[in-house]
């Protein structure tokens, strides 16, 4: 073949040329010409494809003697070869084959690469790693401190103004070391000057050192506070016997009552029971007219819902009917024990005599340099002989509650006066309230009366009681008032 001809042949190499087409050219003695020469686009070779690129496309030159040269194509890497061209029409070929092939050249340029680092200047790195680290642990360390002194102001503000919102101490800036003490809340929001006002008027903080955690000194004066306003908000009415009940008189009550007792001593419950009970049959008995009949189931009924609130281990239900001997079935308790909860709207957690007896005790306990068992022990006992009594509704039960602690005092002790500035401040009473209830307290203690009903005197003549049952007081009450 001439030069000419070759020459004639690479000007016609302007058209696509295809497999088919190349092929054709090979046959017939053709040459295929570069890509370079006459402009033809080369198809774009791939690493995994499935043919060789040696079947897939031949590349000729032209020798000395006009003969092609056929010569095998070279791939190499293209993944990441990109032109002007490539960028325009697919894009960026890293970001379409992923990222793995730039730590694949990421890794031979760090194979290639000279090791100019020596040991020493990777200690030296570490260092500076590490200090840079400790920097910012004091950093995140000074953070921290910072916002528990910020929370610490905060509660100090609203230890000493409770409505520090209304008052606008949001916007007063005090300055807390960390030696001063914080108020504790305890203090029942005290500033300062009332502080030591009340000191000078002899009152002593009962919640300062209490070490019994039952107590919640932390929390016990906001928590009678509100038992406070709730004794008010679920009182029982006073005279539901002479509107609503017909076939119950005030003396079935009471002995509906002094059986409870003598069960609840039985089954040993504690005295919470004992007032729930009494507290959900008044409440009952104030909404829902009561047969003669079933005033013993109600009782039943009242008293194990009263022991599964309170009690660890209730008694069972077959246990509430064989104490009545088999009178009610265990289906009629049980419905009786719904028909209640669904009156009372499951409303169970309401402050009773017990629940402010405990406070005031600890109060009267203040002036003790020793507790004094028997003085805790005789004004339960008093309050617990106001329960037979329904002449007792018409009194809050903070009222007995405190009336009862007088009234265990003065019988204790007949050489002070009973009544002191600490028991005024902690139950709200002053002595001039408490005449009424302390009188009618101490005909139930002398029982002027002569009632039947003994199983709460019978009970606190026991010696793990004290025989508080037997005391009694030589000299009239009414001479304190």
């Amino acid at each position: 073949m001439s030069t000419e001809n070759v020459a004639f042949e690479v000007e016609e190499c302007s058209v696509r040329i295809t497999r088919a087409r190349a092929k054709e050219l090979s046959e017939s003695g053709g040459i295929l010409c570069s890509s370079k020469s006459s402009g033809v686009q080369m198809p774009i070779l791939r690493a995994n494809s499935k043919r060789m690129a040696s079947d897939d496309i031949k590349i000729c030159s032209i020798s000395s003697n006009g003969l092609p040269i056929k010569r095998r194509a070279v791939l190499k890497d293209v993944t990441n070869i990109s032109t002007k061209g490539s960028d325009r029409n697919c894009g960026n070929a890293s970001n379409v084959r992923g990222a793995k092939p730039t730590r694949r050249v990421s890794a031979k340029a760090k194979a290639n690469a000279p090791l100019n680092v020596s040991a020493g200047a990777e200690e030296d790195a570490n260092t500076r790693l590490a200090e840079d680290l400790s920097k910012v642990r004091v950093v995140e360390s000074q953070e921290v401190s910072s916002r528990e002194t910020s929370d610490k102001k905060e509660r100090t503000v609203q230890a000493m103004c409770p409505n520090s919102r209304d008052c606008g101490v949001s916007d007063i800036t005090l300055s807390v070391s960390s030696d001063e003490s914080v108020p504790q809340p305890n203090e029942k929001n005290m500033s300062p000057e009332q502080s030591a006002a009340s000191k000078d008027r002899g009152i002593i903080n009962i919640d300062s050192d209490s070490k019994c955690l039952q107590s919640c000194s932390i929390y016990a004066p906001d928590i009678y506070d509100r038992i406070r306003v709730a004794e008010l908000d679920q009182r029982t009415s006073t005279n539901y016997m002479e509107q609503l009940q017909q076939d119950i008189t005030e003396k079935m009550r009471g002995i509906l009552v002094d059986w409870i007792v003598e069960v609840t001593e039985e089954y040993k419950l504690v005295p919470d029971t004992l007032y729930l009970t009494v507290n959900i049959i008044d409440r009952f008995l104030s909404q829902n007219h009561m047969e003669k009949k079933r005033l013993q189931l109600l009782g039943v009924a009242s008293m194990l819902i009263a022991s599964k609130y309170e009690e660890i281990c209730a008694p069972r239900v077959e246990d509430f009917c064989f104490i009545t001997d088999n009178t009610y079935t265990k289906g009629e308790v049980v419905e009786m024990e719904s028909e209640v909860l669904n009156q009372l709207h499951f409303r169970l957690s309401v402050p009773t005599t017990k629940t402010f007896l405990r406070r005031f005790i600890q109060s009267a306990h203040a002036s003790y340099k020793v507790p004094c068992t028997e003085l805790e022990f005789l004004a339960n006992y008093l309050a617990e002989l106001s329960l037979v009594e329904y002449s007792f509704l018409k009194f809050l039960p903070s009222l007995i509650a405190a009336s009862a602690v007088f009234l265990a005092r003065w019988t204790l002790d007949q050489s002070d006066h009973p009544w002191n500035p600490t028991l005024e401040h902690y139950t709200c009473y002053n002595a001039s309230e408490l005449k009424t209830v302390v009188l009618a307290l101490q005909d139930l203690q002398l029982n002027t009366s002569g009632s039947s009903l003994n199983a709460i005197r019978e009970k606190y003549k026991q010696p793990k009681f004290k025989c508080v049952a037997k005391l009694t007081s030589t000299r009239s009450v009414l001479s304190l008032f």
